[in-house]
């Protein structure tokens, strides 16, 4: 199987291209036969070629007719009300995911740009792309532009969204604009789960940069080796993250669904446990009638999504009660706390996986992204050598520096079930004593996750909750950091309330000592103290 570029010389049938333009499947028909060499020989478009040492290259004007049945599709969308049309303006472009459809779009022949409050490495990385970014919101930005996409924090009053409305310019949040790009793709693989989405889909980046899959890769997060957070690959192949938040996968047309986990996140928005896992099950209906869902057995949730499945499927665990299909086996971790381990599918050894990422959660994360490439065709080693290339996505247990021999690490996580697993990278991380730093994010979570049965802090020597970060949320009085605290305390008796990062600093700073590890948590603004703290 050869990817356009390294197709050598051929000429397309104008007319086969203009009956593909109006026949979505015809036209992935045609990419497949341009991929495939032998089929491509025996095929109609073969017709006049040159052949030169038994290769074929595709004229550029050839490709260039490719790109443009390709920017069509997502201008018409199939008949749907909601499409790209026109220069594309971001409102918010310097999100995770705002910036990667940015540059989809114009890999797909876009004229693009857009906007953002403050600079980012995701603002300078589409810069030197070449992608106008215009920083502050003016009116005057969307103008002369023929759709407007905003990311969900934008509302409804933003000077440049009123503007685009005054004009009649159409206006597609972000999570309906990944789904219109999704549907352009003749194969979607969804990344889903509480916990681990980003790490996974980085993983499956990696994987396709090694020579695995030929995918166009949407994370969810700044990821090094990429500059930010998306790999421009094969316009057949999509892998992205899927979130669940305010149900916006819903948005998206999966032919392959990943489920790493369903877990009591977002309650401020679904309510129930029963409503998180009804959505996820909405997720994996989206599926065609041939779609392949991909499931960790390790969860309780997800094993149930799997019993009611009955299309095709295949399994992920450590837990081997559970049956999975991938699987470790011999499974041993380094002084760092990096596991290496046999990957196992269905009692065949297939290779000696080698982790320098720590924890076991990330060991579960490479056994889902090895998953995912070797049921789509990628070979074992390739597998094998990318996972070894591995480095931790930025803001997942992070080294960050050191100060007076004290290591300083953060963590996104802002949930028990990530905390714990943060908690394990740092406990099997060389230390003396561990000193937390956990700023919750959100009233809700605080609520309802961190006031009873805390137990995910065990093995830190103290945590330190600072006041809470209101997020998109409004302090109703209903919760404070002291209760958090008290919660801490009632299972393990660690954790002490300061108030200020300031405050928080000057503890640190007369308490850690040369050997000690400073883990910060949480997805507010506690990165601030990670900073502070190595000034």
């Amino acid at each position: 199987m050869l990817p356009f570029r390294a197709v050598h010389f051929a000429r397309i049938n104008r007319r086969t291209f203009s009956v593909a333009k109006n026949r979505r499947a015809e036209y992935n028909r045609i990419c497949r036969i341009l991929r495939d060499t032998s089929r491509f020989c025996q095929s109609p478009l073969y017709a006049n070629t040159q052949k030169r040492s038994n290769a074929f290259r595709i004229r550029l004007s050839e490709l260039q007719k490719i790109k443009q049945i390709e920017k069509d599709f997502l201008m018409d969308n199939n008949g749907s009300n909601a499409a790209i049309r026109g220069k594309v303006h971001f409102i918010g472009i310097g999100g995770c995911s705002m910036n990667g459809l940015a540059q989809i779009l114009r890999g797909r022949g876009f004229e693009v740009q857009g906007s953002d409050s403050t600079t980012s490495p995701f603002t300078k990385r589409l810069e030197e792309l070449g992608i106008p970014v215009f920083i502050g919101h003016d009116p005057k930005n969307v103008e002369g532009c023929g759709t407007v996409i905003y990311s969900a924090a934008i509302k409804p009053d933003n000077p440049e969204r009123v503007r685009a409305r005054e004009l009649g310019i159409p206006e597609i949040e972000r999570s309906v604009a990944l789904g219109i790009i999704s549907r352009s793709y003749r194969e979607v693989i969804g990344i889903a789960g509480c916990h681990g989405k980003t790490t996974i889909t980085s993983m499956l980046a990696l994987i396709a940069e090694n020579g695995g899959l030929d995918a166009t890769v949407h994370v969810g997060g700044m990821v090094d080796f990429l500059h930010g957070g998306i790999r421009l690959g094969s316009h057949d192949l999509f892998v992205t993250e899927a979130c669940e938040y305010v149900e916006s996968f819903l948005t998206l047309h999966p032919t392959v669904v990943l489920i790493n986990n369903i877990d009591n996140d977002h309650l401020d928005y679904f309510k129930t446990m029963d409503n998180i896992v009804n959505a996820f099950r909405k997720f994996v209906a989206r599926m065609p009638a041939d779609g392949l869902f991909v499931g960790c057995t390790d969860d309780s949730h997800v094993r149930q999504l799997l019993d009611e499945f009955g299309g095709r499927k295949t399994t992920y665990g450590l837990d081997l009660t559970n049956s999975p299909d991938y699987y470790p086996a011999d499974v041993h971790y380094d002084g760092l706390g990096c596991a290496s381990f046999d990957l196992m599918h269905r009692g065949e050894r297939l290779g000696r996986v080698t982790l320098h990422v720590p924890g076991q959660h990330n060991m579960l994360d490479a056994i889902a992204a090895s998953a995912v490439a070797l049921e789509h065709g990628t070979d074992i080693q390739t597998v094998i050598t990318a996972i070894a290339r591995f480095r931790s996505v930025q803001r997942r247990f992070e080294y960050y520096g050191e100060r007076n021999g004290v290591r300083v690490f953060h963590d996104y996580a802002h949930h028990p079930a990530e905390i714990r697993a943060a908690m394990d990278c740092a406990l099997r991380t060389p230390h003396k004593k561990l000193f937390v730093v956990f700023q919750c994010n959100s009233f809700t979570r605080a609520r309802t996750l961190f006031t009873e049965n805390v137990d995910c802090f065990r093995g830190a020597d103290k945590v330190l909750v600072p006041d809470i970060y209101p997020g998109r949320e409004k302090d109703d009085g209903s919760v404070h950091a002291r209760d958090m605290v008290a919660g801490i305390n009632a299972q393990t008796n660690n954790a002490e309330y300061i108030p200020t990062f300031e405050q928080i600093n000057d503890y640190l700073l007369h308490n850690a000592a040369a050997g000690d590890i400073v883990l910060t948590l949480g997805s507010g603004d506690v990165y601030k103290q990670t900073k502070l703290f190595l000034q």
